[in-house]
């Protein structure tokens, strides 16, 4: 197979030689599905059967990766499960086309200063590079799950089409826990899924551009999207985070609704934040988890971007006045980014009106955007009671809303409500 001179080049600057596909197979594939795996062991079988129930067609175009990763410092116990899955691996008999790259074994674990899942995706993510068919007609689909998720029997159909008919280059898949049961993890579950998707809607709401979801089980992209913003991070967290803000920044972010992955609801110590450190301390009951962000500061959000966009505004520097006029924390915020910096330095100093919205694109980012929301938080607008922040983020969007509750934290059973009812909006 021919690789295309970007991904190879991509690969002689950014790619490490430590590791190498095992259980390699001769043939090239159109979508490459990446999972990293420490002490999976018990999960990582039913990820699998939920990828087998998937189109036949689709799995014979599709190879799994399992990235199976520890530290030089990782425990005994984590090292002794990766042999294990190892092991299970190597023996495994199954209708997916299934590779592995062991980076657990002696000589090939990750160097502790860099351990993690960002690394981990990397590995599998540069490798997966030479094994995709760069002569297909199709659009070739680096899709990223979690050894802890399982997926829709449609999952594998769906990102294909949306893929192809949409023309993506990067997107995520939909998600939903499981809430079904009453026990303590599902309450935590319910909690935190309410944070991830009222703070979406939130940015939906001011009309961001960064209202997506960024859950590293839910990511996709082309392997040329991947190169072209120099390949995957090597945080131990907040991987996806960043990975899919330096792709906004150049592709909008496509939202494939019509299948899910069902991400874990387990407490986790793998990485210090996310999914599984929110569970954890919600169990653990040291603060009160039932709380958003006041809406009051997307509506700040709201009127910043509307006049920062603004490509009718011929002077940048009155947008030091204006957002000091839309609210003055909104102005302190930004005197402490160095925005009168930016404005003088880069602004200023272009003349055409796309690379400035461009510009203003790059600056004012995610990242940026979710320090403007802590910060409003922390100055004039403190969190509210979870369901009140709900409704009347919902009364502000005009979307209807008819649950009934009668406590500031209603029972279980409304809880899942009102989870159900931010999925719809989102899907």
């Amino acid at each position: 197979m021919v690789i295309p001179e970007k991904i190879t080049t991509y690969l002689e600057k950014r790619s490490s030689k430590i590791w190498n596909i095992e259980r390699e197979h001769s043939k090239f594939f159109q979508k490459i599905i990446v999972v990293p795996s420490i002490a999976e062991t018990d999960n990582l079988p039913a990820l699998i059967k939920s990828l087998e129930k998937n189109d036949k067609l689709e799995l014979h175009n599709t190879l799994l990766l399992i990235v199976v990763n520890n530290a030089v410092s990782s425990s005994n116990e984590v090292k002794e499960d990766n042999n294990k899955t190892l092991k299970y691996l190597k023996k495994l008999k199954t209708k997916l086309n299934l590779s592995f790259i062991d980076a657990c074994s002696p000589g090939k674990e990750m160097d502790d200063k860099n351990a993690g899942v960002g690394l981990a995706r990397k590995i599998g993510m540069d490798l997966a590079l030479t094994k995709f068919d760069y002569l297909s007609l199709n659009k070739n689909i680096m899709i990223c799950t979690d050894a802890d998720c399982v997926v829709d029997s449609n999952y594998l159909n769906e990102i294909s089409d949306d893929f192809n008919r949409n023309n993506y280059e990067a997107a995520t898949v939909n998600f939903a826990h499981n809430i079904s049961g009453n026990d303590e993890e599902t309450k935590a579950i319910i909690c935190y899924e309410i944070f991830l998707r009222y703070y979406v809607l939130g940015l939906s709401f001011a009309k961001s551009e960064y209202a997506f979801h960024t859950i590293g089980s839910t990511m996709v992209c082309t392997p040329e999207a991947y190169v072209k913003i120099e390949g995957m991070n090597k945080y131990k967290a907040a991987e996806d985070f960043y990975f899919l803000e330096k792709l906004a920044k150049i592709y909008p972010i496509g939202e494939i609704k019509t299948t899910f992955v069902h991400p874990s609801k387990r407490a986790s110590w793998r990485v210090p934040f996310g999914t599984g450190r929110s569970v954890g301390r919600y169990l653990s009951n040291k603060r009160n988890e039932y709380q958003l962000f006041d809406p009051k500061s997307f509506i700040i959000l709201k009127s910043w971007l509307e006049i920062y966009f603004d490509q009718s505004l011929t002077d940048q520097e009155s947008l030091i006045k204006i957002s000091k006029n839309i609210h003055p924390a909104l102005y302190l915020f930004l005197n402490e980014q160095g925005f009168e910096k930016f404005i003088h330095r880069v602004l200023l100093n272009n003349k055409n009106a796309i690379e400035i919205d461009k510009q203003k694109h790059y600056w004012f980012d995610a990242f940026r955007t979710l320090k403007l929301i802590h910060y409003l938080r922390d100055i004039v607008n403190p969190n509210l009671n979870m369901f009140d922040a709900i409704d009347e983020l919902l009364k502000l969007m005009n979307i209807e809303n008819n649950i009934l509750r009668n406590s500031a934290i209603p029972d279980l059973k409304i809880q899942k409500e009102y989870l159900q009812l931010l999925r719809k909006i989102q899907s």
